[in-house]
């Protein structure tokens, strides 16, 4: 008898797409996607059930479906996604706790994977050059999706330790990156004049999507307890990011990075929390050999293969005028010392086809 699976989050983009794959999947009878709202995209034979995993209800969802694996992909990177840092805080921490509450009532939940992510490293100057699965950071997030991860992750922990009969596994990503996938750092680096630190360029790693939907794939059908970090090959720096896309930086003075950072999210022009400020000051870099080696996963892509696929869907790999980017220049100064408003920045974006 095949798996039956659960799935949060399939509302957003990836956890539809997961969904999705798992259906098509001969290992797996039945999946069900659970979110507050229907998800607007495709999700294959999946079956959609409207539930608040902060609630309850949730339990009786798990049992009613005989659930045997639960993929959890519930947790919200952005306040913006959520409709506010409260709300944001109470789905990814609150509807952890309650979900993990259900799996650890039912008798039939053998698997746990929870989709997690490296920013649970923290970003900062005393970083070591790749961490691994083991190393606590050295300047733990203190805000934001990051600080929600980290509380995730320890409540999985405790879990773990409450039902050592569940096989719990852990991925921490890499940034998402790719042809349709959308996150606070694909809105950055879809900005017509990228910001960035002065003197610091940061060093990057992404996932493609596919890789990483395929990563979660086999963590569901296949056994492979523990945390494992998950990232395309080699780095890619911010400037080099940046000439791939064909845009000029815009260097701004370290003391002023997180009131800039502040001033785009107050706009609504890209979320930048004060982890991603510190995240594209000092970089991050993971260490995937446990990946390789005990997951044995290997990405198709690499972190520039992966970049220069999310560039060429995007049509961005096009260089802007040099009057229209001083132009722009000219209404991030004016945004920036309160003489602007948002709408000749946005205006100024390309078009994306």
């Amino acid at each position: 008898m095949g798996q039956v699976v659960l799935v949060t989050g399939v509302s957003r983009y990836l956890g539809g797409r997961m969904a999705q794959i798992l259906t098509q999947d001969p290992g797996v009878d039945r999946v069900i996607g659970v979110d507050v709202v229907a998800p607007r995209q495709e999700i294959g034979g999946a079956e959609f059930v409207r539930a608040d995993i902060r609630n309850p209800i949730i339990a009786k969802v798990i049992e009613a479906a005989q659930v045997d694996t639960v993929v959890h992909m519930g947790v919200i990177a952005t306040p913006m996604q959520a409709g506010g840092r409260m709300s944001m805080k109470e789905i990814n921490v609150i509807g952890t706790m309650q979900l993990l509450a259900a799996c650890q009532k039912s008798p039939t939940v053998r698997k746990l994977v929870v989709k997690s992510t490296s920013s649970v490293y923290g970003a900062g100057p005393r970083d070591p050059a790749m961490f691994t699965e083991e190393m606590e950071p050295k300047h733990a997030p203190t805000s934001g999706w990051a600080k929600d991860s980290v509380e995730v992750e320890a409540y999985v922990r405790g879990f773990a330790r409450r039902r050592p009969d569940v096989g719990v596994t852990t991925l921490r990503f890499a940034n998402f990156f790719g042809p349709r996938v959308q996150t606070p750092m694909t809105t950055y680096f879809s900005l017509p004049v990228i910001p960035v630190v002065l003197g610091f360029d940061a060093r990057l790693q992404f996932i493609h999507e596919d890789d990483g939907l395929d990563a979660l794939r086999r963590a569901t059908v296949e056994d492979h307890p523990g945390t494992f970090n998950v990232a395309g090959d080699g780095v890619i720096l911010v400037s080099q990011a940046a000439r791939r896309v064909g845009r000029p930086v815009f260097p701004i003075a370290s003391p002023f990075a997180f009131a800039v950072g502040a001033t785009f999210r107050r706009l609504g022009l890209a979320d930048f929390s004060p982890e991603q400020v510190r995240f594209l000051t000092y970089g991050r870099g993971i260490d995937t050999t446990r990946m390789r080696t005990e997951f044995g996963f290997v990405p198709q892509h690499t972190t520039p293969e992966t970049f220069d696929a999310f560039v060429e869907a995007h049509n961005l790999n096009r260089l802007l005028p040099a009057a229209r980017v001083e132009n722009i220049e000219d209404q991030l100064l004016s945004l920036l010392t309160g003489k602007g408003g948002a709408g000749a920045w946005r205006a100024g974006r390309p078009d994306k086809r």
